[in-house]
């Protein structure tokens, strides 16, 4: 199934965090938080002013990105849990 998102928004995919620390230590699921850095898979077209102009979208699939902790709602699509969040929530692009 494909999906693409509509206006403004992107669908992102999480990129998992270290599974230790600095030191070794392994850090079980219960007690990981949930990574604010993802993977653009897909974005929609842009968001449109008033007058009906489009305004293009800064991010486009493949793009890594950091975004704020509580971001986006989970969704899931063909198995798979991703987020889908305005591009205002997005914080940056890592290069």
């Amino acid at each position: 199934m494909a999906f693409t998102p509509l206006h403004d928004r992107v669908l992102v995919r999480r990129i998992e965090g270290d599974e230790k620390t600095k030191g070794g230590l392994i850090i079980p699921d219960a007690a990981k938080e949930k990574p604010s850095e993802g993977e653009i898979v897909s974005a929609g077209t842009g968001a449109r002013k008033d007058s009906g102009e489009l305004i293009a979208m800064d991010v486009k699939a493949g793009d890594k990105v950091l975004f704020g902790k509580w971001s986006g709602t989970e969704v899931k699509v063909d198995g798979e849990d991703l987020l889908i969040m305005k591009e205002s929530d997005i914080l940056g692009i890592i290069t």
